[in-house]
């Protein structure tokens, strides 16, 4: 059974800030540059020594403000009502938290999570859906697990979780490409006592 991140266990994981700073990911991880916090940085760098030869990530997406995670919500959610309509506020509640996460637990805000897929010298490889992809864009072939993706596909996802959770991330099983360390969802998942990370902060960022 998939746990999403509208589940009260994953709000009632109990924070312990460490205070662990931002830091840029290098040119190594693509273009984007993404900031990110220190043990995560540490810990993609350990997948990507772990892959094959001529296979790097290529993050798409790090530490995210909570505006723009506001943004997301409203945006998304506006889909899902558009496509059921009369929908009530906690079955919609329910169906954003598929794609995008409540502010209060959300990972990115945390900076604590990365959208990342894997690139080789020809660019991005087949991972099934593009990054981003909605459950309704997709007809659900964006979960981790989907059905009905091809081998190719298979295999590359299965690689991307092999040196990711080799270095101690985990992944939202509704979205192949979204793995995280130190956050709620992360302590929940890893059985960990406490989350490591929070909403980032004017202290974090100095």
């Amino acid at each position: 059974m998939v746990i999403l991140l509208s589940d009260p266990r994953v709000l009632a994981v109990p924070l312990r800030e460490t205070g662990a700073p931002l830091v840029r990911l290098g040119e190594e991880f693509g273009p984007a540059r993404a900031h990110v916090r220190a043990g995560l940085a540490e810990r993609l760098g350990w997948a990507r020594a772990a892959l094959p030869p001529g296979i790097g990530l290529r993050v798409v997406e790090g530490h995210r403000a909570v505006a723009r995670q506001e943004q997301i919500i409203e945006s998304y959610a506006g889909q899902v009502r558009a496509a059921r309509p009369g929908i009530d506020d906690a079955a919609l509640h329910h169906l954003v938290s598929r794609f995008v996460a409540p502010v209060e637990v959300a990972p990115h805000v945390a900076g604590a999570a990365v959208d990342l897929t894997l690139a080789g010298p020809d660019g991005d490889l087949d991972m099934g859906t593009p990054i981003d992809a909605t459950p309704e864009e997709s007809g659900g072939a964006c979960y981790f697990a989907a059905a009905g993706i091809g081998a190719r596909a298979r295999a590359n996802r299965m690689l991307l979780a092999r040196v990711l959770g080799g270095a101690g991330l985990v992944n939202y099983p509704t979205e192949w490409w979204h793995w995280s360390y130190g956050d709620r969802y992360w302590a929940l998942m890893t059985g960990a006592p406490a989350a490591l990370h929070g909403p980032v902060t004017e202290r974090v960022l100095a």
